[in-house]
């Protein structure tokens, strides 16, 4: 995580790192109304997405895949969710946006995790920006399936 992003310094910034790319970092966000949202943040801290380079976005496409396919096979949402807003930083004095992705899973019916309901009162609409702490017990060991199926199926690439 860039230290300098201020994204980063909200709250508990991106969350829970999981996966790491050679250009990109894979956060478990700490909000799960949608159960699996993360962060996809590009490590060198890209300003615009028409900065990113040919290798960044192919890269950027296996994770998409991936992450999808991670999420399909443990918890079968019904789609997914995928947005690049920098509107935070520009809450602040002098903005310095960073290329980031939100990814959420979008589940037409009930899911169980950890002993959790997770339900999805946006579906079929734009997801709302309120956030959901579960406990963290729960968090971490969702942080971990998540992990553990990414690890398993593609281990680390980066660097």
């Amino acid at each position: 995580m860039n230290v300098s992003c201020e994204y980063c310094q909200i709250e508990e910034g991106y969350g829970d790192l999981i996966w790491e790319t050679t250009y990109w970092l894979i956060f478990l966000a700490p909000s799960q109304r949608y159960l699996g949202t993360c962060v996809v943040a590009q490590k060198k801290g890209c300003k615009d997405l028409s900065g990113l380079k040919k290798e960044e976005w192919t890269e950027f496409g296996l994770i998409v895949k991936r992450l999808e396919k991670t999420l399909k096979t443990i918890f079968n949402p019904t789609l997914f969710n995928w947005s690049c807003f920098k509107n935070a930083t520009f809450r602040q004095k002098n903005p310095k946006p960073e290329v980031h992705w939100h990814f959420i899973p979008r589940y037409k019916e009930e899911v169980v995790f950890g002993g959790l309901k997770f339900k999805d009162p946006d579906f079929g609409y734009i997801p709302q920006p309120i956030t959901q702490r579960i406990p963290p017990q729960v968090q971490k060991n969702l942080k971990k399936k998540i992990e553990t199926h990414l690890m398993n199926k593609y281990p680390k690439t980066s660097k």
